[in-house]
């Protein structure tokens, strides 16, 4: 977690109104970022895996964090998984995801692509926001070469330490291989971006700060008092992303109006950066 004395002092736009907000809670560099913040126009992305057709209240947070990154003059990426939803983030995960097959994730992808437009301005100018789907790379992957480029790069003792993997091993859950390359094509997803459209930095909840740092960039994830995965609802107890989507906490507005959800949330007992990052 960041110190106080570095959370208290930063000099950005951007950070400083992202901490004022309760929105930042661990960073790789922030005195780095936070200057080069200060120096120019950033790119920076969030990725959104295509496993249902609509986002929940949880994801609204990082949707909320990209608005005010293009509100400070940034330019944000919304990545699409695409390619990565085949697989499956083992991350907070008692068991690995269902596969869905190409139909299904298309659908879903369809309807998660009609929520940004609300709180995001998409375009061609330098500011403005762009969706990309990173099956554009990901399909094109051939394996060999991958091993050798970017998955000698990973450390497997580190990988096993994720809580993501070592829960699962601890209570003797079944962890495929195929989950495990997650972090490596979600590293290689950076390396595209970064290539593409000159991407310095990745936002993403806490569940992901394991994928984050294993590649060695300047992110930072995101925090809401009880951790970026989890909401407290009335009811006192800590959901996770999977529940909320089963209680059709959704924001979609076909499922709940956005002004109905607005209302719904400030009744509830949710931390205080969600409030703050709706009250300005």
């Amino acid at each position: 977690m960041l110190g106080d004395a570095a959370m208290s002092t930063p000099r950005s736009t951007f950070l400083s109104t992202a901490i004022e907000r309760g929105f930042v809670h661990q960073c790789t560099d922030f005195v780095s970022l936070d200057e080069r913040l200060r120096t120019g126009r950033v790119t920076a992305y969030i990725g959104y895996d295509c496993t249902a057709d609509s986002l929940h209240v949880g994801n609204l947070l990082g949707i909320m964090l990209l608005r005010l990154f293009q509100r400070c003059g940034h330019k944000p990426i919304v990545l699409m998984g695409g390619g990565t939803t085949r697989i499956g983030d083992p991350s907070g995960k008692d068991e690995a995801r269902q596969l869905l097959d190409d139909a299904q994730i298309a659908r879903n992808m369809a309807g998660i692509r009609t929520i940004f437009a609300k709180f995001i301005e998409f375009g061609d100018a330098p500011r403005d926001a762009i969706m990309v789907n990173n099956a554009d790379w990901l399909d094109e992957v051939r394996y060999i070469p991958l091993l050798r480029e970017v998955g000698r790069h990973f450390s497997v003792n580190r990988m096993l330490t994720q809580d993501s993997v070592r829960l699962r091993l601890e209570r003797d859950q079944p962890l495929s291989f195929l989950e495990l390359n997650y972090p490596i094509l979600q590293a290689y997803d950076f390396v595209e971006l970064a290539r593409r459209f000159g991407c310095e930095l990745q936002i993403g909840g806490s569940d992901q700060w394991g994928n984050i740092v294993d590649r060695g960039a300047d992110p930072f994830r995101l925090d809401d008092a009880a951790d970026h995965d989890r909401i407290r609802c009335k009811d006192g107890k800590k959901r996770r992303r999977r529940d909320l989507a089963q209680r059709r906490e959704a924001i979609r507005v076909r499922i709940l109006a956005v002004l109905a959800q607005y209302r719904r949330c400030r009744r509830r007992p949710l931390p205080a950066s969600f409030h703050r990052a709706f009250d300005r």
